[in-house]
């Protein structure tokens, strides 16, 4: 029986969320700070979600944050995302091969 209390709390949590917005905020936002606070949110929540996975996916700490760091390198150097993943993957090989 709890589990379909829980259900309809989680179905309603989720509605309203999706809904609110689309009934409270029925004209274009003009504020250039809330526009511009919105755009970013997706970059900003996966970077959030991803970058302690990225510590955390390999033996050592140390092969981690190289592959972190060439990762940015390449994407500053404005490489693509297969370049930049394929390379972060080979430092992290290269490296955990030397240090165990």
């Amino acid at each position: 029986m709890n589990i379909w209390v829980y259900l309809a709390v989680m179905a309603s949590t989720i509605y309203a969320i999706r809904a609110l917005p689309l009934v409270l905020l029925r004209r274009r936002i003009e504020n250039r700070f809330i526009r511009s606070f919105l755009y970013y949110v997706p970059y900003v929540t996966l970077a959030v979600m991803t970058f302690p996975a990225i510590l955390s996916a390999t033996g050592s700490i140390w092969s981690a944050w190289a592959a972190l760091l060439a990762g940015i390198l390449l994407a500053w150097c404005g490489a693509g995302l297969l370049t930049v993943s394929v390379s972060a993957c080979a430092v992290v090989f290269v490296l955990e091969m030397f240090l165990c």
